[in-house]
């Protein structure tokens, strides 16, 4: 215990405690800055303290830069906001013809920061598309013709707060007015039946919809961007955790005009993801396969004619919940990837 205080305690290694030392001998959660890697474990085996490595790495900003960077003529960052507190907003463009305006598709992830593995299957996927794209028939003849935006971060706000203070952060970090709650949930900030069902006026609620339509600059960064762009064709929030995949509405059990397509779609897509390892999906429109959900960027999308529009919850079914190993991400990533692919495939089959 001692030893551990000790490590709290020291500048040298600048680290960051998610979970202070307790005298109850539970394990300790810490981020470790790279450079304070190797005198941290030789410092751990010193003293005899066991540790296991849960996370190999958290800089997704890193990994966008290196992708960019390596494959200069299909993939560019593009800043297309900032947060509240002043974080830059970054995607992956992946594009192979000229011109701003061709067909696209855009993937969200994180929007709630608590949801982890959304964050890391999206930054898997821009490197999986880089890695098959000319070796891999699907993913090169998608890329013909469609460009593909990835939004790993989606609140960047939220996602530095779970690591540094509430894991289980799902907000934003805007302030309050007349509030001490903190936040606006982004999945309910959009303008699809805003301030409907499934959503709350009250700031301390994890599902206050904010003060009135887009008044979260990370909502607002998006539908500024889509809207430019003007050609966007297929609208995919990765979430995390049920296992489901779904299409609009949350904000009513009315059927969307296109629900017997986009429901085969979700379903052969939910079929090509379980082939990898089993992992069942339930498919469905959101009102009805899990709650009403109002403002959602999904219904926005469907809404402001986006036809192909879906939301992923990723793994588990409840048993880790937000917490999913580490050892789970690649296997998750792995099969969203095969019903992401599926999904893109008709996408290009099918532009309208």
């Amino acid at each position: 215990m001692s030893k551990l205080r000790e490590l709290v305690n020291s500048n040298n290694f600048k680290l960051n405690f998610w979970q202070t030392p307790s005298t109850f001998g539970r394990p300790v959660d810490v981020l470790v800055p790279l450079v304070s890697l190797l005198p941290v474990k030789s410092f751990l085996k010193s003293q005899g303290l066991e540790y296991a490595v849960t996370i190999e790495d958290l800089q997704i900003y890193q990994e966008m830069d290196n992708i960019a960077r390596e494959f200069p003529d299909l993939v560019s960052k593009v800043e297309i906001g900032h947060s509240f507190e002043k974080r830059p907003m970054y995607v992956l463009k992946f594009s192979t013809g000229e011109g701003s305006r061709r067909p696209a598709i855009w993937l969200n992830a994180g929007i709630h920061s608590r949801e982890w593995i959304s964050q890391a299957t999206a930054i898997w996927t821009a490197r999986k598309i880089v890695s098959d794209y000319g070796k891999e028939p699907a993913i090169t003849s998608i890329l013909k013709k469609v460009d593909i935006f990835l939004l790993p971060v989606a609140n960047p706000d939220g996602y530095v707060y779970t690591q540094t203070k509430n894991r289980l952060w799902r907000k934003t970090r805007s302030i309050n007015p007349g509030s001490s709650c903190v936040g606006v949930d982004a999945n309910r900030n959009w303008n699809a039946s805003f301030a409907g069902e499934g959503a709350s006026s009250n700031p301390c609620s994890e599902v206050y919809h904010g003060p009135r339509v887009h008044s979260e600059v990370e909502v607002k960064s998006v539908v500024d961007f889509i809207q430019n762009h003007g050609n966007f064709k297929c609208f995919i929030d990765i979430h995390s955790y049920s296992q489901l995949l779904m299409y609009p509405y949350g904000y009513t059990v009315k059927k969307a005009p296109d629900a017997e397509e986009l429901d085969d779609v979700a379903r052969r897509a939910a079929t090509a993801l379980a082939s990898l390892s089993g992992t069942e999906y339930h498919v469905g429109p959101t009102c009805t396969t899990v709650y009403p959900a109002s403002g959602s960027s999904m219904d926005w999308a469907y809404d402001h004619g986006i036809k192909y529009a879906f939301s992923f919850e990723l793994r588990d079914t409840g048993h880790y919940g937000f917490l999913l190993p580490a050892d789970q991400i690649i296997p998750t990533a792995e099969e969203t990837w095969l019903g992401l692919k599926t999904i893109m495939e008709h996408v290009r089959d099918n532009l309208y």
